[in-house]
């Protein structure tokens, strides 16, 4: 049974392949036929479409090839990213149907060319990340460890945000941004009182997180954020570990704190000993190359045409060559006048 299975898929291959393909008088593949004989030429459409979105449409070939290519490693999380972005906007949009309709008005005809423009936007931005990496020089790793990396700390902290409704007035925010202000001086002040009366610190922090924390996840064990660094919680946490950097272990904030969080009170409980270069040369060039994305507009363009150099890719049609040419100093001159004007 199987082989008489396989032999029919053999000739249903066979045979997808046996029409001949029409063809102009000069020899050239047809790719549409009329009736009355008139036909439309490989060669004409390749002519039509690479006036008008050729040159995009080879990009996106290329860096396919060539990011599939240097980081086969990463194609699966690159799908996985890339899909998980398609299923929110499905899932925002109350379906497939209805997603569809608004991509349709941007050029995509199926969900899964939307998917295919996912997920080589996310191997594009780890190449990115890659070649930012690259360009960190080993003095500059050196020079951030010597003078930025830190120590994990253990921090407890007291989160109090305002209570603004989405259509308060902007003197209602001001009030409560005041409010809030107001309860963490409070907070302060009952701590200062405690040191005065030689109570134990970390339990009346303790206490005073449970009556008054808004962080839900820390309130009841002491506000603990457990141990962290720089990164470990993310970017809206970087200012409590500025704070924390100036306490002593067992000392308390003695001003309010604020992040995009809201305001906080913290208690450094203990600090450790930062780890060898050996183990924090990986997140120090992470930690750099991200700071160089932030300070290169012209990063993306400056990668994606080293992966592209670095696979020997050559245009040898000279229109989409002039086309190519012309598309990045036109990036490279609007990423310059952006610049200028913010300068």
């Amino acid at each position: 049974m199987k082989k008489k299975i396989i032999g029919l898929c053999a000739v249903l291959i066979l045979a997808s392949g046996c029409g001949k393909v029409p063809t102009l008088e000069n020899g050239q593949e047809a790719i549409v036929s009329f009736e009355n004989g008139e036909m439309i030429s490989v060669d004409d459409f390749y002519n039509k479409i690479k006036n008008s979105f050729g040159l995009q449409t080879l990009i996106t070939m290329v860096d396919t090839y060539v990011l599939e290519t240097e980081f086969a490693d990463y194609k699966d999380t690159a799908k996985e990213s890339g899909d998980a972005y398609v299923d929110a906007y499905i899932e925002s949009y109350g379906g497939e149907e209805e997603l569809l309709a608004q991509l349709q008005q941007i050029g995509y005809q199926t969900i899964d060319a939307y998917r295919d423009y996912w997920y080589l936007s996310m191997l594009q931005s780890h190449a990115i990340e890659e070649y930012a990496k690259m360009q960190i020089t080993d003095e500059e790793i050196q020079d951030y460890y010597d003078n930025e990396a830190i120590g994990d700390m253990e921090i407890d902290h007291i989160l109090i945000t305002p209570n603004v409704d989405e259509d308060a007035t902007d003197e209602e925010t001001d009030a409560a941004e005041e409010e809030a202000q107001a309860t963490v001086e409070e907070i302060i002040a009952r701590l200062d009182e405690a040191k005065e009366n030689g109570e134990d610190i970390t339990t009346v922090f303790g206490e005073l997180a449970k009556e008054y924390s808004e962080d839900e996840d820390t309130k009841d064990n002491n506000g603990s954020l457990g141990k962290i660094n720089y990164g470990d919680l993310g970017s809206e946490y970087d200012e409590l570990i500025n704070a924390a950097k100036e306490l002593e272990d067992g000392e308390y904030s003695t001003e309010v704190i604020t992040t995009e969080l809201g305001y906080h009170v913290i208690l450094k409980v203990q600090s450790y000993e930062k780890e060898s270069l050996d183990d924090l040369r990986d997140e120090i060039t992470e930690t750099l190359a991200e700071e160089y994305i932030s300070n290169n507009d012209d990063v993306g363009i400056n990668a994606l045409q080293h992966y592209r150099r670095e696979y020997g890719m050559e245009i040898q049609d000279d229109e989409i060559n002039r086309q190519y040419s012309n598309y990045i100093q036109n990036m490279l001159l609007q990423i310059q006048e952006a610049n200028d004007s913010t300068n």
